[in-house]
């Protein structure tokens, strides 16, 4: 049976995810808000898809609730700009969502005592664990929607009350002396990509107690560092070639020249200590070689995140150095496509959480990982020297 307390969890998740939806009227619920995420009606009817896919098609082997829109809720089979056009009416679809939810919760609680304990997904409540931070990854991803929203709304310069002003790199470090150290997860919390766990031989490193905070970033901004092709290694400076930006992805200036940002809730003032995001791989290792650092491996990274040494992860993820990777004994569970295809050299792996990161995907092994040119995810960069 699985406990209240994890019950309590699910629908508190649930909760939060019909929420943000329920604030979009139907044109905003099935618009793509940016090439690289679905619109906002999508996420919540594939969350549910996925609860029943798992819970009762495969462990019940009742795929009623499936079979119909299997192909549209798997992301390989439904391109992201035809999602928005094939949703269902909002208000049709909120009901539906929130009484599958429902009947779920109620399935989970096995009063009917119909989830086989025995079923290899149940042991130790895997797949509970699993759907969990399944749709806490896409509950930030539905934040990240509702920033970009919050972009394309935005229309007039708001007027920040202080003026970020740019600070030097901070270089309190932590060190690292050389030595084995444990790496990856553990069952049944942890990916596949977490596993399997082991030892790594590790060198002595140096890493920034702190990530780049946003008054640092100013300063790379302002020293010209987006003009500078030095900084820019050949595939970076493509990027940028293609890409002009200036600042990280939801900052703005109004007339004074006054840099402010833009969330979830509209536009705000940037915190000068607080982690810089909304900068994707080519800008965090360009940053780093301004600062004459360079971003770390991840398994330095996760190595110090358990000892407890790194202050303030968990404001945003971040980029890492090295592409993902399968570890050795790595074996695909609970289906190929969640780990496997992404080992391909062009996605990298990304660290910590960010502050939109609900509390069941935040572990010092969590591997996150994207393709370099991303700039939407929250990511910042911590240095290593």
């Amino acid at each position: 049976m699985i406990p209240l307390a994890m019950l309590a969890q699910f629908r508190a998740l649930h909760h939060h995810l019909l929420r943000l939806i329920d604030g979009l009227d139907d044109a905003e619920y099935r618009r793509q808000y940016h090439p690289d995420l679905s619109p906002a009606g999508w996420h919540l009817g594939h969350c549910l898809w996925v609860e029943n896919h798992w819970l009762r098609a495969v462990v019940l082997g009742d795929d009623r609730t499936t079979r119909h829109d299997a192909r549209y809720y798997q992301p390989q089979y439904s391109p992201k700009p035809e999602r928005g056009a094939r949703l269902p009416p909002r208000d049709a679809q909120l009901a539906t969502v929130a009484a599958g939810f429902e009947a779920n919760i109620l399935l989970l609680a096995d009063q009917d005592q119909r989830l086989d304990p025995t079923h290899p997904l149940m042991t130790d409540h895997y797949l509970p664990l699993f759907l969990l931070q399944h749709h806490s990854q896409h509950l930030e991803t539905l934040r990240m929607v509702m920033t970009q929203r919050a972009l394309s709304r935005h229309r007039h310069a708001f007027h920040p009350q202080a003026r970020l002003r740019a600070t030097p790199v901070a270089h309190e470090t932590v060190s690292l002396e050389a030595g084995d150290y444990p790496i990856g997860g553990a069952a049944p919390k942890a990916f596949d990509n977490e596993l399997a766990a082991g030892n790594a031989r590790l060198e002595d490193d140096t890493i920034a107690l702190r990530p780049v905070s946003n008054a640092e970033y100013l300063g790379f901004i302002e020293s010209g560092g987006y003009d500078n092709p030095a900084l820019w290694d050949a595939l970076g400076r493509a990027w940028l070639d293609d890409h002009p930006v200036e600042a990280p992805d939801h900052w703005r200036r109004d007339g004074r020249g006054w840099w402010y940002g833009i969330g979830l809730e509209g536009p705000h003032e940037l915190e000068p200590r607080a982690a810089v995001h909304g900068i994707n791989l080519h800008e965090a290792r360009a940053f780093a070689r301004w600062a004459g650092a360079h971003l770390p491996h991840e398994f330095s990274w996760e190595t110090l995140a358990r000892q407890g040494r790194l202050s303030l992860a968990g404001q945003a993820w971040e980029w890492c150095d090295n592409a993902f990777f399968p570890y050795a004994g790595f074996k695909p569970f609970p289906y190929l496509e969640y780990s496997t295809p992404w080992f391909d050299g062009t996605h990298y792996t990304l660290r910590g959480a960010s502050r939109y990161t609900p509390a069941h995907t935040r572990r010092p092994s969590f591997r996150n990982f994207h393709t370099a040119d991303k700039r939407h995810i929250f990511a910042g960069l911590r240095l290593a020297f």
